[in-house]
């Protein structure tokens, strides 16, 4: 199994997931908060494209990550698995019901090449899932809106073999930035995003011997630098600022191999 962003950030999120056993192959599309012309473009440098897509899931109904999927997956009849209350906040009438599957909090999907575990998180949204996807041996779990580590959130995570996790903000970035106060409270709260020292925190709970790539995506192009994600995720792992990939909104990120 490998996976790469193809953005990440308050202008646009998604992810691209692949499995592949034998001559057949699974590509998952996480999210999808871009326009179909912007996608297509993401996908192709990626080496794929919308036709290639198995199935879209979407995990809240936030526009940097719903972007064009109603369009998306009726043009090219693609399956589309999100929460009822996702659904209910960005559903449309003339959508065909035959490509929409709902899935709540711990439910197992078996997508091809590999299965999807959905998990509840807190977040200012109707009923955000983020996942876990497995190939039958590695474990990803990607993380990109989250308002605190939950209990239920890190037994989620354990034991995965690679991890995209958010890290929103630097704390003191934030407080002192020309947000207006409201906002700064919705950012902090924990129903908002993780700033960089609770991303760490939480990784610190998720770490074993064969946690291999931790990506640090959905950043602030305000309120933080990649650097400082790194670092903290660095520090967390006792790895090199270097070894830290970070997803950049323009551009995502390479492949990653899970191994």
């Amino acid at each position: 199994m490998r996976f790469c962003s193809l953005g990440s950030g308050s202008g646009g999120n998604a992810t691209l997931i692949e499995a592949s056993q034998g001559i057949t192959s699974t590509q998952l599309l996480l999210d999808c908060g871009f326009s179909l012309r912007e996608l297509s473009k993401r996908l192709l440098r990626a080496g794929s494209s919308p036709e290639q897509l198995s199935a879209v899931f979407i995990t809240h109904e936030h526009g940097d990550h719903v972007g064009c999927v109603l369009n998306l997956c009726q043009r090219f009849q693609v399956p589309l698995w999100t929460s009822r209350g996702t659904w209910k906040a960005i559903g449309h009438e003339d959508f065909d019901p035959k490509l929409l599957h709902l899935v709540r909090d711990g439910d197992f999907i078996d997508l091809g090449d590999m299965a999807l575990q959905p998990f509840a998180v807190p977040h200012d949204a109707r009923e955000p899932l983020h996942l876990r996807c497995h190939d039958g041996d590695r474990h990803l779990g990607l993380l990109t809106d989250l308002g605190c580590a939950t209990p239920q959130v890190i037994e989620a995570l354990q034991d995965c073999h690679a991890l995209l996790l958010e890290c929103n903000h630097d704390e003191q970035l934030l407080r002192n930035s020309s947000y207006p106060a409201s906002l700064k409270r919705r950012i902090l709260g924990s129903h908002g995003h993780l700033c960089n020292e609770h991303s760490a925190d939480l990784l610190r709970q998720c770490l074993h011997t064969d946690l291999g790539v931790v990506v640090a995506a959905h950043l602030s192009e305000r309120n933080n630098r990649p650097e400082l994600a790194a670092q903290a995720l660095a520090a967390a792992l006792d790895r090199k600022i270097e070894d830290i990939p970070v997803a950049s909104q323009g551009l995502g990120t390479d492949w990653f191999s899970l191994r």
